[in-house]
């Protein structure tokens, strides 16, 4: 007869192999069960089958015994690996016998590969964005006088973007990155080229080529518009002192409840630097009273100072012009044409926004003065108000560093087979205006009512359809109609990460 055995626990005494950082690819191998446990598993199974070999000789108590002992190491055994497993996948840090990480940790978070160091204080990254535009025009002058008479049907990389972004000794970033693409496709250019100081909190100190964060649609980056286009108020005060691509050096500071900045700005790239170059003076202030998961508020206002527009005093020019908000055909529809002798350029703006839920919504007004040599100042105005709904029922979360709204991130991203999800869906409108019109300059008085859908496939594509029924008011000297109404189609494609 065998003798009655105890049951014996099995020890986790192998081996622990390999030490990889939690992130990216790179997890801990698992600890496998000792060998010495595992053939005292093997004796025990071959015990019993001896034993039933000799059934005469064995009671059946022993053998209910002797599986009873097998069941519990079974467990064991698949309680171990089950553990291992979870270990792993986990980024398990074993306490004995680690090794230090790797010099570098590789990850493709939001599909952008990036490379640190091990204490992440160095990092580089590669960012891109296209975004390509097809659609047409139906385009109706108001009299033979009217310029243009047409608006041409087409496609357009309205941008094409591929460089580096980065960071170094853990409080400096740094971005290099070319512009492909534009309101005309051209040769290359810079679009970024800046280094900011983030060292102190909430706060960075910036200098270079760079987009300022000035008013709300321009803090909002253009893979997060809800529109294809911001409005035409918004771009022309801008252009004149605070758009992208801009030489500028400046300091935000911002906390939960407000956010400051404040720069000074000068060309932008690709001016022609045997002139002198023209400078401004920008700042932003915004409040959010209400700044919850739940619910967000936030109104504030914007200066735009353009002191010197790269002339001599007498023969200063400055030109107010901006497109129908589309780019497919690059036409400016508002002009001023140079209006001469101006002295300095002021903007003075509002803004105010507000997201609950699925639902948001955001407005903007901007008041043009320019001053002139000799001559009666000018007054323009303009603005927008726009209010979106998500069906799928994600929301745009606000972003304290940008004091803007970020992109919808859909929570069922789209994929072609039976398990994927829809993507985010988001219906949208905007009513904006600009006029023009002043003291015997006729730059035109534009209304445009834009509707919009966009479809989130995942964190990094979106398709966008637009609708813009518009109308331009304008006439000369001699009261020629020189207005025409339009209704314009257009979808872009958006890649970016």
């Amino acid at each position: 007869m065998l003798p009655r055995r105890k049951n014996r626990n099995i020890r986790q005494s192998g081996t622990k192999v390999g030490a990889f950082s939690r992130e990216g690819p790179f997890r801990h191998k698992p600890r496998w069960v000792s060998t010495k446990s595992f053939l005292g598993a093997i004796a025990l199974v071959g015990a019993v089958s001896a034993a039933q070999a000799n059934a005469q000789v064995v009671t059946p108590e022993q053998v209910e015994d002797l599986q009873k002992q097998i069941s519990v190491l079974e467990k064991k055994l698949e309680s171990v690996q089950h553990n291992t497993f979870l270990n792993a996948s986990a980024g398990y840090m074993p306490t004995k016998g680690t090794f230090a990480p790797p010099d570098v940790l590789v990850s493709m978070k939001g599909g952008a590969p990036r490379f640190c160091t091990a204490d992440g204080f160095n990092c580089v990254g590669l960012t891109g964005r296209l975004h390509f535009d097809v659609g047409g025009y139906n385009y109706t002058p108001n009299s033979s006088a009217t310029v243009p008479q047409d608006l041409q049907d087409g496609v357009n990389a309205r941008r094409a973007r591929i460089g580096i972004t980065g960071i170094f000794a853990r409080d400096w970033v740094y971005a290099l990155i070319g512009e492909f693409g534009g309101s005309q496709d051209g040769t290359g250019t810079i679009n970024n080229a800046f280094l900011s100081y983030k060292g102190f909190e909430n706060t960075s100190i910036d200098i270079g080529y760079m987009k300022v964060m000035w008013s709300l649609e321009q803090a909002t980056s253009s893979n997060n518009i809800t529109f294809m286009e911001r409005s035409s108020a918004q771009v022309m005060a801008a252009d004149l002192g605070a758009g992208g691509q801009r030489a500028a050096v400046g300091v935000i500071k911002y906390d939960k409840w407000w956010w400051a900045g404040a720069y000074l700005t000068g060309p932008e790239r690709a001016y022609d630097h045997t002139l002198r170059v023209p400078y401004s003076a920008v700042g932003r202030l915004v409040f959010t009273p209400i700044n919850t998961d739940v619910a967000t508020f936030l109104f504030g206002g914007e200066v735009l100072y353009l002191a010197d527009t790269g002339g001599a005093p007498g023969v200063n020019d400055i030109r107010l012009r901006e497109r129908i908000e589309l780019r497919i055909d690059p036409t400016r529809v508002l002009d001023t044409h140079n209006i001469a002798n101006v002295d300095d350029v002021r903007v003075l703006s509002a803004e105010v926004g507000g997201a609950i839920g699925p639902f948001h919504a955001q407005s903007e007004y901007f008041d043009y003065s320019v001053s002139r040599f000799g001559n009666t100042d000018l007054h323009f105005k303009g603005g927008y108000v726009q209010a979106g709904y998500i069906l799928t029922g994600e929301k745009r979360k606000y972003l304290q560093h940008d004091a803007a709204f970020g992109g919808v991130r859909p929570s069922n991203p789209f994929v072609w087979d039976v398990a994927g999800g829809i993507g985010a869906w988001e219906i949208a409108a905007r009513y904006s205006y600009m006029d023009l019109n002043d003291n015997l300059v006729f730059g035109g008085k534009q209304n445009n009512v834009t509707v919009g859908l966009n479809w989130y496939l995942n964190d990094n594509m979106r398709v966008m359809f637009n609708w813009i029924h518009g109308t331009i008011a304008k006439s000369n000297l001699p009261g020629q109609d020189l207005g025409a109404k339009w209704d314009a189609y257009a979808m872009r494609t958006q890649w970016a990460f």
